[in-house]
């Protein structure tokens, strides 16, 4: 069993594969609390189990008191003929979040994964999420290279509901330097020399409450476009559906268009009200 304590920054959080029936039932349990009560699409105690015999991974973060505070699950298998981890899940309860724990789940799977002697790791995210696009791209070197429409189809979540499952695929390459850099000390996008004379693919207009979209451009033929997105899509959804829509339907647009033709999100900035991706040739890059 491996176990991971960050007992340096003094939070006391364990991260180890969880162990008992009870374990595996509290996952599920965090995963309703996280995706909504009967949540369709929550993975069970039986999968939980065997996806981590056959070589994923299905571990758990707990407080100093026992208390399950987050988890992470993937599974090992094969993709085009190459062996890769495909990172499925991966929750922090609300009153941990902000705090790196994301981070250090991620940190954690890689280290295991790695032992394994995959390279490789893919996951999916929304890319109107600016807190996962942070965490993925700017804190663990991440990059961008496939968009998918409607991946999951219309699910029963309250997080999806309104605008679809639209999803970037990560991809984690675990021993590149671009990767170790990222884990060793993140940057922002505001580094990035290119990103003062990169042009708008999507930009925005100020709104009386949220920003809106502007037109979406897919005729750039720069090495970099930024692409602009609202920084809280959650509460835009709940105040505003019809905008929020309206910001998933020219995203896809640049998305699907760029990635499709040569390029990768490999830089993103969080900020207010809006946030940006850095889109960059992938033949202009070094990852």
């Amino acid at each position: 069993m491996t176990e991971a304590r960050d007992a340096a920054s003094g939070s006391g959080i364990t991260i180890r594969p969880f162990e008992t029936t009870e374990e595996y039932r509290a996952c599920v349990e965090l995963q309703e609390e996280t995706w909504g009560r009967g949540f369709s699409e929550r993975v069970s105690p039986a999968i939980l189990k065997v996806g981590r015999i056959l070589g994923g991974v299905s571990s758990g973060a707990y407080d100093a008191d026992g208390r399950l505070v987050g988890f992470v699950f993937g599974l090992t298998g094969l993709r085009d003929g190459e062996v890769v981890h495909w990172s499925d899940m991966l929750a922090v309860r609300p009153e941990a979040r902000d705090s790196g724990l994301g981070r250090r789940l991620k940190a954690y799977q890689r280290e295991e994964v790695l032992g394994r002697g995959v390279e490789k790791m893919l996951w999916t995210f929304d890319p109107l999420r600016s807190r996962n696009a942070h965490l993925n791209l700017t804190r663990l070197g991440a990059v961008v290279r496939e968009y998918v429409q409607d991946m999951y189809g219309d699910t029963d979540s309250p997080l999806h509901r309104g605008i679809g499952t639209d999803r970037m695929i990560a991809l984690w390459l675990l021993s590149s330097e671009w990767v170790e850099r990222r884990l060793e000390s993140p940057t922002s996008l505001d580094d990035t020399p290119t990103v003062s004379s990169a042009p708008y693919a999507l930009n925005y207009e100020t709104g009386d409450r949220w920003p809106a979209p502007g037109a979406p451009d897919t005729t750039l033929g720069n090495d970099s476009v930024r692409v602009v997105i609202p920084s809280e899509i959650g509460s835009l959804m709940q105040d505003d559906p019809g905008l929020a829509r309206a910001w998933r339907d020219a995203t896809r647009v640049i998305f699907a268009y760029y990635l499709a033709h040569g390029y990768e999100a490999r830089e993103f900035d969080r900020g207010r009200p809006v946030s940006t991706y850095l889109l960059t040739r992938i033949d202009s890059t070094t990852t």
